[in-house]
C-alpha cells in the first residue's frame, strides 16, 4: 500500500468544509436509493410507514449510504446494484435509531418529537424490527453471500455496542480506550461497512476492500467524537435533539472523560455524582458545560476527532485523485468541524 498521506484539506479563509462536493456527487443515485427507501418502507399496515416516514422524512445527513453511494465512483463502479445496498444501510441505522430512542427515552430526534414520543414505545421498537426485516430482504436480493456478511456481521456488532454502552452507562471509571472500543462497534462499524461494500459489488480487491473499511470506521469514531462534543457546546435548535441528554442519561462520553482526568479533587466529586444520576438538573448541566469549558475538554474531544479524520483520508491514498477522493476527504473535514 501507498505511504502517501492525503492530508485534511486546508480551509480557505471564510470557507467553511461542506458536504456539498460529496452530495453532488451522489445525487443522482441518492434519488434512486430515495425511492428504494420510499417503496420498501411502505406496508398494508399504516402505522408502519407512518411511524418509519416520521423519523426517515424528518432529515438527516444520509452519511452512511453516502458513503456507499462515494465509495462505488471511487472504484468506478457503473452497476446499480450498491443502490439497493445504499437503502439497506440506511435501514440498519434508521432501525437502531428507533431502537436507541426508546432505550434513552429521547424526546426529539432530528429536531422533531422522537417516533417513541409521538407513537409509543411499542410501535417504535416494532417498526424498527420491520426495517432491520427489510434491510435483510434487500441485502438478500442482492445475493451476495459476502455482501451479506458484512453486513450481518455489522449489524451484530452495532446491537453489542448499544449492550456495551449500556454497560457502562453511570460508570465514572469509564477510560478512554473503553468508550474508543464502544463507539468503534455503536456507530463506526456501520460507516465501515457502508463504505466496504462499494468495493465488493465492483469485485476489487482486498486492499481496496480493506482502505474503504478503514476509510468509514475512522470517519465512524470521528463522527462520533464530534457529536459528544456537540452535546455540550451547542444549541438543542443546532443539534436536532435536547441538549444535555448525554449527561443526564449518565453517558461517559469523551468531553467527561477528559473533564474528570484534568479536574479538581472537588470537580471529580461532583461528576461522581452526575453521572451516578443524582445531579441532573438544570443548573447541574450549566455547570457541568462550565467545567468542560473550562479544561478544553470539547476542544480536546475535536482534537481526537481530528487524529481519526486524518486516518480515514490517509486511507484512501491507494486511489486515484479525482473528484470521488477530494469529496469524500471534504466529507471527513466536514465531519470534524460541523456544529450539529
Amino acid at each position: 500500500m501507498s505511504a502517501e498521506v492525503v492530508p485534511l484539506p486546508k480551509r480557505q479563509e471564510g470557507k467553511e468544509a461542506s458536504l456539498a462536493p460529496i452530495l453532488n456527487l451522489t445525487a443522482t443515485a441518492m434519488n434512486a436509493v430515495n425511492a428504494i427507501i420510499l417503496d420498501r418502507m411502505q406496508s398494508e399496515i399504516p402505522l408502519i410507514p407512518a411511524l418509519a416516514g416520521h423519523l426517515i422524512a424528518g432529515g438527516g445527513k444520509r452519511m452512511r449510504p453516502m458513503l456507499t453511494l462515494a465509495g462505488a465512483e471511487l472504484v468506478g463502479y457503473n452497476g446499480t446494484r450498491h443502490h439497493r445496498l445504499a437503502a439497506a444501510v440506511e435501514f440498519i441505522h434508521t432501525a437502531t435509531l428507533l431502537h436507541d430512542d426508546v432505550v434513552d427515552g429521547s424526546e426529539q430526534r432530528r429536531g422533531k418529537s422522537a417516533a417513541n414520543i409521538v407513537f409509543g414505545n411499542p410501535a417504535t421498537v416494532l417498526v424498527g424490527d420491520f426495517l432491520f426485516a427489510r434491510a435483510f430482504e434487500l441485502m438478500v436480493e442482492d445475493g451476495s453471500l459476502k455482501v451479506l456478511k458484512i453486513l450481518s456481521h455489522a449489524s451484530a456488532v452495532i446491537a453489542q455496542g448499544e449492550v456495551d454502552q449500556l454497560t457502562a452507562q453511570r460508570r465514572i471509571e469509564t477510560s478512554e480506550e473503553r468508550y474508543l472500543h464502544i463507539i468503534g462497534a455503536k456507530t463506526a462499524a456501520l460507516f465501515a461497512a457502508a463504505s466496504r461494500i462499494s468495493a465488493v459489488v465492483a469485485e476489487c480487491g482486498e486492499a481496496e476492500e480493506q482502505a474503504l473499511d478503514d476509510y468509514g470506521r475512522n470517519l465512524g469514531i470521528a463522527f462520533q467524537l464530534v457529536d459528544d462534543a456537540i452535546d455540550y457546546d451547542s444549541g438543542t435548535a443546532d443539534m436536532g435533539k435536547d441538549r444535555g441528554d448525554d449527561f443526564r442519561e449518565g453517558k461517559m462520553t469523551m468531553p467527561v472523560i477528559f473533564a474528570y482526568a484534568r479536574g479538581s479533587e472537588e470537580e471529580r466529586r461532583f461528576w461522581q455524582e452526575a453521572i451516578a444520576g443524582f445531579r441532573t438538573e438544570d443548573e447541574d448541566f450549566a455547570h457541568a458545560v462550565d467545567l468542560i469549558r473550562r479544561h478544553d475538554a470539547t476542544a480536546a474531544t475535536r482534537e481526537r476527532a481530528r487524529h481519526f479524520a486524518q486516518r480515514a483520508c490517509d486511507a484512501l491514498a491507494i486511489f486515484p485523485d479525482g473528484k470521488a477522493r477530494a469529496a469524500m476527504v471534504e466529507a471527513a473535514q466536514f465531519a470534524v468541524s460541523r456544529g450539529y
